[in-house]
């Protein structure tokens, strides 16, 4: 086992700040493809057990895939587990060295696991799927404005209507292409739209944005799409339950899912009017269908097989 020590990289949009032991000194290298390729050589040199970065709004995603072909060891954090780590350790000043050392310490006594990383091919797929719901964004918004326009203003608006919706059928038709190219993606793909409420939109988000579908537990995948609810007790109080966290992409996906799954499927409608019943507010009702749906989608995956209209797949 090496005994070199865990190494911590903050990223940002110009630079990479690289920290090991208090005692060494900092290093910081470019954030262009030249710097990474300098950083790489660096870090195979020193052979270090684990190397630590954490999620900057993309920008570690390049460094990322550098590493892992190089064979190196290297794991994604969670920003807000490193931020409270550090606060529990006193250390409430930050900077981007002072980043990186945070990051080193927390990987030493931790340890977090390595995932493999997602292939290129998935990375491109989530990159297709992510521009289509900017292009059904900015077509929202320009309706929106369009409304009130007149003249110029709405002939220019019109045109870029025009542009929006042939841009966003181009992406979906090749995101159709890229889907039925790919077996597993199709058989995927086809299993998870086969439930009443799932369209292609969703089955894009969950096959790219939360790859664990079918191989967790229903409790472990609510707890990744953000839909398990945590508890909030304390002595003999009872707190109200509530969802945060988890990937938000998949949970917008959801409760438009879940909107349409309590009007035409069987399963989830009943679910849900089982729990209006009992009292339960609309928005409670509708979580619990997203999450209910969900462990629905996950155990079709992992079992591999489609819905079937009589009943539900076990869970």
């Amino acid at each position: 086992m090496s005994t070199a020590p865990c190494i911590g990289i903050d990223v940002s949009k110009a630079q990479l700040d690289v920290a090991s032991c208090p005692a060494c000194a900092p290093q910081r290298f470019a954030n262009n493809q030249a710097g990474r390729r300098r950083l790489v050589r660096w870090l195979r040199r020193r052979q270090p057990p684990l190397i630590a970065l954490e999620a900057s709004g993309g920008y570690e995603q390049a460094l990322l895939r550098q590493a892992a072909r190089a064979a190196l060891p290297v794991v994604l954090l969670n920003p807000r587990q490193v931020r409270d780590y550090a606060k529990s350790r006193g250390r409430l000043a930050k900077t981007d060295r002072l980043d990186a050392q945070v990051l080193a310490d927390f990987a030493a006594p931790n340890q977090p696991p390595l995932r493999p990383l997602p292939s290129e091919a998935l990375l491109e797929l989530r990159a297709l799927g992510r521009r289509r719901d900017q292009l059904v964004a900015a077509h929202s918004a320009e309706r929106g404005h369009q409304e009130l326009a007149e003249g110029l203003e709405a002939e220019s608006i019109t045109r870029h209507l025009a542009w929006l919706e042939a841009e966003r059928a181009a992406l979906e038709q090749e995101l159709a292409r890229r889907l039925q190219a790919d077996p597993q993606w199709r058989r995927r793909a086809a299993q998870l739209q086969s439930v009443p409420g799932v369209g292609p939109g969703l089955a894009v988000a969950l096959l790219t944005e939360l790859p664990e579908l079918g191989q967790v537990s229903g409790k472990q995948i609510a707890a990744l799409s953000g839909t398990a609810p945590f508890n909030r007790d304390s002595g003999q109080w009872r707190g109200r339950r509530c969802v945060w966290g988890g990937r938000a992409r998949v949970r917008g996906k959801l409760y438009l899912a879940a909107m349409a799954a309590c009007r035409y499927n069987p399963v989830i409608r009943a679910f849900y009017q089982r729990l209006r019943a009992a009292g339960k507010p609309g928005k409670v009702a509708l979580v619990a269908c997203m999450r209910k749906l969900l462990v629905i989608l996950n155990a079709l995956l992992r079992d591999g097989t489609c819905w079937q209209p009589r009943g539900e797949p076990v869970v």
